[in-house]
């Protein structure tokens, strides 16, 4: 809108100067006819009355006083030549010291004599003003030319461009309450249309696959935002019946990965306790002396991978087992302190920038998180000639941080993207849903764990939770 009221501006201004321009044109030809018009009937007249031989020689005795007579009555100076050319008598004065030509241009009368009207006009300059010169015949009373009437016509465009100076100037001020007028009705426009814009970019942007997404209602939307909502709300409804089947997707495929995961861990201490009876019932002899030995040898091979089942059992039942949302107001710091009291490794430190940090937290889960960081960070550093881990907690705006740091073997590039993986593990024994359980409980309370690792030089897992507002 404001590039049409500016646009139109210029094309308006741009048309009223060539339509003043036209206008004084047309006029000033118009005078010009007319002068020439009144002037030629006083000299025909000044002709009829005479009592000298109407004669190209007599012109300057016939027109002696009679052309500053006709000079004054018409306010118009001219001048008469002879057929050849020749300058005859001017209203003027002192013609001999004006800028007068004492004698025509031979293409004025070339261009003059086969004129179809007899009559011909040029544009000269005069002390850098340009003027319009008319050449035309003075006829005797049988209409033969006797000489030549010079009309210098000097066009006087001021009071026009003091009038289009004027009327720009009004223009312009009309325009530009016109232009503020549309730039104000613009804004609004813009602000009606884009609220509704708005409210959608907005139900865009919080779009997310993980929760139920609202749909977008606006009373009188116009007939564009009406399909582009209802184009919204029916994705949405798309999205949610997508996001559901591709959920039990995930949820059924991940389910059948564990199963495998279970029923592969079970395989391996089932094989040696199939092979250890089979051999106890193929050697078993009651009268050997030794057979007290070799029975608590064999118990304690079936010990030890029954010890090996239940602790797979346990593992699969911890990663199954939601964290259930029993808030508590805790310290953070003391419970965390609290969950490192169960190691006994001395090169486990804790610092705390302060000593009580309050969040709304399970003390079950909490503690579950932080041990089982700190077992990972132990399993790092059994090769390390100084093993060191460090525990610390401290306030990073509203949010609560627990880092546990080691100087261990690190996690290698390939592995980072896959370590939260349930089924994932670097180790040659247990089943890889320690990190996997962490990050679910973490998520669960709205918080986030990253890590950071160097192969070799060791890995910082940082684990952050709202804080309780007090």
């Amino acid at each position: 809108m404001i590039f049409l009221v500016l646009i139109a501006s210029v094309l308006i201004a741009g048309v009223t100067v060539y339509q003043y321009r036209e206008q004084s044109k047309d006029y000033h030809e118009n005078r010009m006819e007319r002068k020439e018009e009144q002037i030629r009937q006083s000299i025909d007249l000044a002709i009829q009355k005479t009592t000298y031989p109407v004669t190209t020689e007599n012109l300057d005795l016939i027109f002696k006083n009679e052309i500053y007579e006709i000079a004054v009555v018409q306010n118009m100076n001219f001048n008469i030549y002879s057929l050849d050319g020749q300058l005859i008598k001017s209203s003027r004065p002192k013609f001999a010291n004006d800028s007068i030509s004492m004698c025509l241009d031979p293409e004025v009368l070339n261009k003059l004599e086969i004129s179809p009207n007899k009559r011909y006009v040029r544009e000269n300059a005069l002390a850098g003003d340009k003027y319009q010169a008319s050449f035309t015949y003075i006829s005797d009373q049988k209409f033969k030319p006797i000489g030549i009437l010079n009309l210098p016509y000097f066009e006087d465009n001021s009071f026009n461009d003091y009038e289009l100076k004027e009327f720009l100037m009004r223009l312009s001020g009309v325009y530009l309450l016109m232009l503020l007028m549309a730039i104000l009705f613009a804004f609004f426009i813009s602000k009606y249309i884009t609220r509704s814009l708005e409210t959608i970019s907005d139900m865009m942007e919080r779009t997310d696959l993980s929760k139920q997404n609202k749909k977008i209602f606006i009373e009188n939307p116009g007939e564009e935002i009406e399909k582009l909502i209802s184009a919204y709300n029916g994705m949405i409804d798309e999205l949610g019946h997508s996001a559901a089947k591709l959920a039990k997707s995930e949820r059924e495929q991940a389910w059948r990965e564990m199963a495998k995961q279970v029923a592969h861990e079970i395989k391996n201490p089932l094989t040696p306790m199939r092979l250890s009876v089979q051999s106890f019932e193929r050697k078993f002899d009651p009268q050997d002396p030794k057979i007290q030995e070799k029975v608590k040898e064999y118990s304690n091979t079936l010990i030890q991978q029954i010890d090996t089942l239940s602790s797979i059992a346990s593992a699969f039942s911890n990663f199954a087992e939601m964290p259930a949302q029993q808030n508590e107001t805790l310290n953070v710091v003391k419970i965390v302190k609290l969950a490192l009291d169960i190691f006994n490794e001395d090169y486990i430190h804790f610092i705390a920038d302060e000593e009580e940090i309050i969040a709304k937290l399970d003390r079950t889960q909490l503690i579950r998180v932080v041990t089982n960081l700190v077992k990972n960070a132990i399993q790092a550093v059994p090769d390390v000639t100084s093993p060191r881990v460090l525990v610390s907690v401290a306030s990073e705006g509203d949010m609560v941080k627990i880092s546990v740091a080691d100087n261990g073997i690190g996690i290698e590039k390939e592995n980072e993207e896959k370590i939260f993986e349930p089924k994932f593990t670097t180790k040659t024994s247990g089943m890889g849903l320690g990190l996997g359980m962490v990050k679910n409980i973490v998520e669960t309370y709205k918080g986030t764990i990253e890590f950071t690792s160097q192969p070799g030089k060791g890995t910082v897992f940082c684990v952050k939770f709202p804080k309780e507002n007090i």
